[in-house]
């Protein structure tokens, strides 16, 4: 099976379709798939349910498509850093499903295992909780949470081989492994793909099984959320 593409564009050739659900790896802009979803926005599709901890923020990753309105609605944790993403939901042109972080992962990881649902005490008593079922364990209240399988997932690797086998750098490796797991079809973007064997099993991440198509992109773009400082000390006199 051929899965290696020559650029992010033909690696989502022939699998989009309006009102799909897309999960897109990364926090913040670490470990973001910024290629595809560029590539994404490229395609024209819309009416897409994005499952991501966020959006990025403004002018880069998943705001380039809330700039095109192609995202229907947002299944995240949070939503601080994106103005274009809460000017949206406030006016009611973007739907969205919050969901505590812990929570979201686990939904993810849920999916990827074939596991439908699950019960949790994380938003028992709060908005969180509205329209769900909630049942006593062992004298505690839990709120049933639904697992997620999406029909694509677009992940960002450091390293990958031509069989899909997946290695990610430090902190990007974030919600990346989980969502490999929890498609139909997952596309990887790598920053350097390397011959099949080369990389020592001992050091896989998610395993080619998980991953249809693959595409190398170079040396990923270091973008900086908040940029903080410290102040120079002033020098003696």
């Amino acid at each position: 099976m051929k899965k290696v593409y020559p650029d992010a564009k033909s690696a989502l050739d022939g699998i989009l379709r309006d009102g799909m659900m897309v999960m897109s790896g990364g926090f913040g802009l670490c470990g973001i798939a910024e290629w595809l979803s560029d590539a994404l926005r490229e395609s024209g599709v819309k009416d897409l349910t994005v499952v991501s901890n966020n959006a990025g923020v403004d002018g880069i990753g998943l705001s380039r498509l809330l700039e095109t309105r192609q995202i229907k609605k947002m299944i995240s944790s949070y939503v601080g850093e994106n103005k274009l993403f809460a000017q949206q939901y406030l006016a009611g042109e973007l739907e969205l499903e919050f969901c505590p972080q812990g929570t979201l992962a686990e939904r993810i990881r849920a999916g990827g295992a074939g596991i439908p649902a699950f019960f949790t005490k994380t938003g028992v008593g709060t908005l969180v909780a509205e329209g769900k079922e909630v049942r006593e364990f062992d004298g505690e209240k839990y709120v049933m949470e639904r697992g997620l399988f999406a029909d694509i997932a677009i992940v960002h690797a450091w390293k990958g081989d031509t069989e899909g086998n997946l290695v990610y750098r430090k902190t990007a490796r974030n919600f990346n492994p989980m969502m490999a797991t929890a498609a139909k079809i997952t596309i990887a973007e790598v920053e350097h793909l390397v011959p099949a064997g080369e990389i020592d099993p001992d050091h896989i991440h998610t395993p080619g099984i998980f991953v249809q198509r693959i595409v190398e992109v170079g040396t990923s773009k270091k973008h900086i959320e908040q940029r903080t400082t410290r102040k120079r000390p002033v020098a003696a006199s």
